[in-house]
């Protein structure tokens, strides 16, 4: 598990919070995360706002090194429409709780390995609704975007319906998780 936030104190908070479930290694910024981002990371907790390498630059380098792992925005910055094209698999808006990142990271951490399409499900779903949370449907609604992804997102379930034996009790765990500021 890499944790990655440039502020020493979160980083390491979080990595304490996920001692006993997983063994973290911690970056505090961007350049370090590159560095050590390797086969052996399982998931990726990480910040967007750095001021080495940005979040999204990070993920990016993250991918384009053919890593396919969880990767967990955990951020300050509230999401806006160009998250759609962003390939993490869920967003969660700072400050977040120790409950939280565990029932997040357990929707993700090695379930890609059992079935990719559900992986693409959870994090276009967690797409959906941190976007739903924080801006108007009606704003969203005249997205092109926003509107291709809520389609694929149904065509995805639809799939899986027949596919995951326990689909519906996973959504709704995945909806529960509270991925907003107001915790």
């Amino acid at each position: 598990m890499l944790v990655v936030d440039d502020e020493q104190d979160v980083a390491d908070l979080y990595a304490l919070r996920l001692q006993g479930e997983y063994t973290p290694i911690v970056a505090y910024g961007g350049r370090e995360a590159i560095e050590k981002m390797d086969e052996h990371v399982a998931a990726v907790l990480l910040d967007r706002r750095m001021p080495d390498i940005h979040g999204d630059d990070v993920l990016e380098a993250i991918r384009g090194k053919g890593y396919d792992v969880p990767v967990i925005m955990v951020t300050a910055v509230d999401p806006e429409l160009n998250i759609l094209e962003m390939d993490f698999d869920d967003y969660l808006t700072k400050p977040v709780y120790e409950e939280t990142l565990l029932q997040t990271l357990d929707q993700h951490v090695d379930r890609d390995a059992q079935n990719p399409k559900l992986e693409e499900f959870l994090g276009t779903m967690s797409k959906l609704l941190v976007l739903e949370d924080e801006h108007a449907q009606s704003h969203l609604d005249e997205d092109e975007e926003y509107s291709l992804l809520k389609r694929r997102a149904s065509k995805l379930a639809d799939e899986l319906e027949d596919e995951v034996e326990d689909l519906e009790s996973i959504v709704r765990t995945h909806e529960s998780i509270h991925r907003g500021s107001d915790q």
